[in-house]
């Protein structure tokens, strides 16, 4: 049996499956073929659809742990980044975009060890939000990649991730803002 407020708990669990998911997916990714990359597609989009159920039910549930803290942005971070990584391989997105994205990742992390080095918290913002919405929105038609009902799901994931790349950008520019304000004074 699972404690409420253990280890195990369902947001926990969650978060602990999609982790699971960047293994399945790399594999599905070797084999670039439209079943594969169907299958690919839709993994990705359940895995990220848990990233929202996490932290909805470990805040509706008071389950919110320090586990899940550490565990919800490293498996954002290792799912995105591994989709991201084996999409270049296959040519399906330009690998100067993919480092954009997963240097500002690197970048921010760093900043934020930083500061909670010296005991200071610089929080997700709604950008930062944004930036994964669309990173997301990105990925999934890029895995599909095929056409599917007429519609060319490469180019409307490359729209997305030319927003994405964006968004990136300007959210690491925030952090590097406000670290800089907070730990540079």
């Amino acid at each position: 049996m699972m404690k409420k407020n253990g280890l195990w708990n369902l947001p926990n669990n969650l978060t602990l499956y999609r982790i699971a998911t960047v293994p399945v997916l790399i594999v599905l990714m070797l084999f670039p073929n439209k079943v594969c990359s169907f299958v690919s597609a839709i993994l990705f989009s359940i895995a990220s659809i848990t990233d929202c159920l996490d932290g909805f039910f470990a805040r509706r549930r008071h389950l919110v742990s320090t586990l899940g803290k550490f565990l919800d942005p490293l498996a954002d971070k290792l799912l995105i980044s591994a989709a991201l990584i084996m999409l270049i391989p296959l040519g399906r997105v330009p690998a100067w975009m993919v480092f954009i994205i997963i240097g500002r990742e690197l970048a921010v992390t760093g900043l934020r060890g930083i500061c909670s080095a010296e005991g200071v918290v610089i929080s997700a913002t709604s950008l930062g939000k944004y930036k994964v919405g669309f990173q997301i929105a990105a990925i999934i038609p890029l895995l599909f990649h095929y056409t599917y009902f007429n519609i060319n799901f490469h180019v409307v994931g490359m729209f997305f991730l030319w927003i994405a790349v964006g968004l990136t950008v300007w959210s690491g520019i925030d952090y590097f803002k406000k670290f800089y304000t907070i730990i540079g004074k």
